[in-house]
């Protein structure tokens, strides 16, 4: 997920781990920040709790880029640690933005990942500065850690600090916190960031944004977090508050199943992989054509290749090589460059497409400049027709909820038909999921999804008037900062 492939981007993915005894935790949270690399790429960090001395570090770069051997050890032994990946911040300055937050107070310390936006960030921090409360990072983080402390001030624990302070928090947030004796994870009562948990062998507790993770350390997935629960972990055990349970409606982004989560996690109790199979069955069905083979844009377009392949009974083929060891190419300097690198990340493979048909499956067209350029590579290698299916429906409308969807003039479906865009991308047909399926991808149950990016249909409130101008303006210096724009 970088930008030379212009994908959408996730804020980041969160983990914690609350041991038994005290061990090397540092390295545990390290496995599962890597298992968790797809959803931030900029930056990262890990605290170590050690007897109540907190140790961090982080600083900008991949996970194995930020942490060796040397500084893992450097963050010592502990029962507890939280870790964190972000893909962007905001104001460009991503070492200031990087998470964990640490933050000493008159009650003691904390220390907090987050994913995810707050709707109501404007607001809350507007007030929290007019009482005289210093920011230091543009991120939402910080701005939550504020939210908690000035409960946490007038609470008897920090669990009822972060129970108070949601009840003001709006929008979407799947955080975990750590105080010198317990660890905490909480969910958004809309549950639109994804947030489990689980438990290893040995007793220890495990949160996490994706399952993924909790395979990684060898924990044992025992269910997501319910929209609005905070979970306590302590010495005495576990045990949840639900206070904040059922107060709206559950909106899971829906695009974790297309494109966010890594294909062997589970989300409320879905094989993401078997979601995306699915997403090209629905394809197969809604926009059938003739052709010779079915190939996927890797990585997030693969399984619903197969899935459009099975249920049409077009072959699959195997239609292009990743070069997985390109690394970060956002960093390339200039436009001409960041389009030579698409070439050296995705090369056709001639002997799969030459003098056929192509099926092209991937999962979005943003701005359609970097679809344009696969399906030429595509005719390029000899392909005679290239008909596209993208796994999702139109983008339409920003996402106000983490998710890098630029306002509406950057989305090419708002200015373009379907005939239009298949145009504009060189493809003979293209066509999209339907919003009724999408909806459908981890089984019947279709309303407890934000699909707000396709329909508009938002689950909170969202910024207005200068506070919808601000978050444009962030937005932009965000696409500013980085290399290059959506694809």
């Amino acid at each position: 997920m970088d930008n030379t492939q212009n994908k959408l981007n996730e804020e980041c993915g969160v983990f914690g781990i609350y041991s038994q005894q005290t061990e090397d935790v540092a390295h545990l949270v390290y496995y599962g920040l890597y298992a968790l690399q797809h959803r931030g790429q900029q930056s990262c960090g890990i605290c170590v709790n050690d007897d109540g001395l907190f140790n961090t570090y982080k600083d900008v770069g991949l996970v194995n880029e930020v942490f060796d051997a040397e500084k893992l050890e450097k963050l010592g032994q502990g029962t507890m640690a939280i870790g964190h990946v972000c893909y962007g911040a905001a104001g460009g300055n991503a070492r200031a933005n990087s998470q964990p937050i640490l933050v000493n107070h008159v009650k003691g310390r904390m220390a907090l990942a987050n994913n995810g936006c707050l709707v109501n960030a404007f607001e809350l921090r507007q007030e929290l500065e007019m009482a005289g409360a210093i920011f230091y990072t543009a991120s939402d983080a910080e701005l939550i850690s504020h939210m908690i402390i000035r409960e946490r001030i007038q609470s008897p624990s920090i669990e009822e600090a972060i129970n108070r302070a949601m009840a003001k928090l709006k929008g979407a947030y799947s955080f975990v916190v750590m105080s010198p004796t317990k660890l905490i994870a909480a969910r958004d009562p809309g549950g639109i960031k994804p947030l489990c948990y689980g438990t290893t062998k040995d007793g220890s507790y495990v949160f996490a944004s994706e399952s993924c993770a909790l395979d990684a350390v060898g924990a044992t997935l025992v269910r997501e977090l319910k929209p609005g629960e905070i979970m306590v972990v302590d010495k005495n055990g576990i045990k949840s508050n639900m206070t904040h349970c059922g107060k709206c409606k559950q909106s899971l982004c829906v695009f974790e199943y297309v494109y966010f989560a890594r294909p062997d996690s589970t989300m409320e109790g879905c094989s993401v992989h078997k979601a995306r199979r699915r997403a090209g069955a629905f394809l197969a069905k809604e926009h059938p054509v003739e052709a010779d083979i079915v190939i996927g844009v890797p990585d997030s377009g693969l399984d619903a290749a197969i899935g459009y392949s099975t249920q049409s009974g077009i072959p699959y083929g195997i239609g292009f090589l990743k070069n997985k060891y390109i690394g970060r190419t956002f960093i390339a300097p200039g436009q001409k460059a960041r389009e030579d690198l698409v070439r050296i990340k995705l090369n056709p493979i001639s002997d799969t497409v030459m003098g056929k048909r192509v099926v092209l499956i991937d999962d979005s067209i943003v701005r359609g400049t970097t679809s344009a350029r696969i399906v030429k590579l595509l005719r390029d290698a000899g392909a005679t027709e290239v008909h596209m299916r993208i796994s999702s429906p139109p983008f339409t409308n920003p996402c106000y909820y983490g998710t890098d969807i630029d306002s509406k003039d950057k989305l090419i479906a708002c200015k373009h038909t379907i005939d239009e865009i298949a145009d504009i991308i060189g493809a003979d047909t293209l066509g999209y999921l339907s919003l009724e399926n999408v909806v459908k991808l981890a089984g019947e149950d279709t309303e407890k999804y934000c699909t707000a990016c396709f329909d508009g249909n938002y689950p909170t409130e969202i910024p207005v008037g200068d506070q919808q101008n601000k978050y444009d303006k962030k937005l932009s210096e965000r696409t500013d900062k980085k290399d290059g724009g959506k694809k």
